[in-house]
């Protein structure tokens, strides 16, 4: 293995602390509408969470973890292809080999296909649209 495939010190996991937090961004693109209005379906939010809880165990365990469950799921309000969504996980508790994690989804820009068909705008105040709590496992510590 070269010196270029090891990781350096500074990509070392951090180790599972509470309050560590990791955000994506990602725009909803038109392909993802599934309903009237192109509302996109809640299914697309839980995917996002599961990509942002894959790199928050990369982060703090140097392994991807596994999605054990959720609880608390809330849909608050619609998504919409032509968004742009911030999706964060926070470590709210962590156990042996389990992480428990709060995710927030909000829509940071929206389409505006009122005004042209390209047009969109960032939002002065973000929307909450989904939030929800999952537990996460990562390997033993070795």
């Amino acid at each position: 293995m070269s010196g270029m495939d090891q990781p350096s010190d500074s990509h070392r996991p951090a180790g599972a602390e509470v309050g560590l937090t990791v955000t994506h961004r990602r725009y909803v693109p038109f392909s993802h509408a599934h309903y009237a209005g192109h509302l996109v379906d809640g299914a697309y939010s839980l995917g996002l969470f599961g990509d942002v809880a894959t790199e928050l165990c990369i982060r703090t365990d140097g392994d991807e973890g596994l999605f054990a469950s959720y609880s608390d799921v809330q849909f608050r309000s619609p998504v919409r292809a032509g968004d742009v969504l911030e999706v964060s996980a926070e470590v709210v508790r962590v156990g042996t080999r389990s992480r428990t994690v709060d995710f927030r989804a909000v829509v940071v820009a929206r389409g505006r296909p009122d005004l042209s068909e390209s047009a969109a705008r960032m939002l002065s105040e973000p929307i909450l649209a989904t939030t929800a709590t999952g537990v996460v496992v990562v390997p033993p510590a070795s």
